[in-house]
């Protein structure tokens, strides 16, 4: 009976790490939109961890014996963790996913555009000038040079 116990308080915190590995995905599609494809591959992905996660668990700590208190200690876990927890932590990592983009956008992307601007108005646009009146220049020689 004591072992047991200890299996049914081992499956509840599996459904809290299914539950924190559901809300990861759920943070992922709000921080980042993705095509549909994409999307199903998440799921798929989501259901393939949480079924290495409940077998590991199974043939760790149960030889392998599917009982029904392991669902009822999974379905209490994820419900425990949806219910208490789910809320703070999807606020919480959305936040600093909003603090990391916003650092990622003025380290990197804003000095790129930068760079590109002074590109562009510095070396393109005289290069493209210079090509311009090149060939303007050679045309006109060349209907020159053809009427004589």
């Amino acid at each position: 009976m004591e072992n047991q116990a200890y299996i049914f308080l081992i499956f509840i915190l599996n459904g809290f790490l299914i539950g924190l590995l559901f809300d990861i995905f759920r943070i992922l599609r709000k921080s980042f939109k993705t095509k549909d494809f994409l999307t199903y591959i998440q799921d798929f992905l989501f259901w393939i961890l949480a079924g290495i996660i409940i077998l590991y668990s199974l043939f760790k700590f149960n030889n392998g014996e599917i009982r029904g208190y392991v669902f009822l200690g999974i379905f209490i876990g994820v419900i425990t963790y949806l219910f208490l927890f789910s809320k703070y932590f999807i606020k919480v990592n959305l936040k600093i996913i909003e603090i990391i983009k916003t650092i990622l956008k003025f380290c990197f992307i804003i000095p790129i555009k930068h760079f590109f601007k002074f590109l562009k108005k510095n070396v393109f646009i005289p290069i493209i000038k210079t090509f311009n009146l090149l060939r303007n220049y050679l045309s006109n020689f060349k209907i020159k040079n053809i009427k004589k």
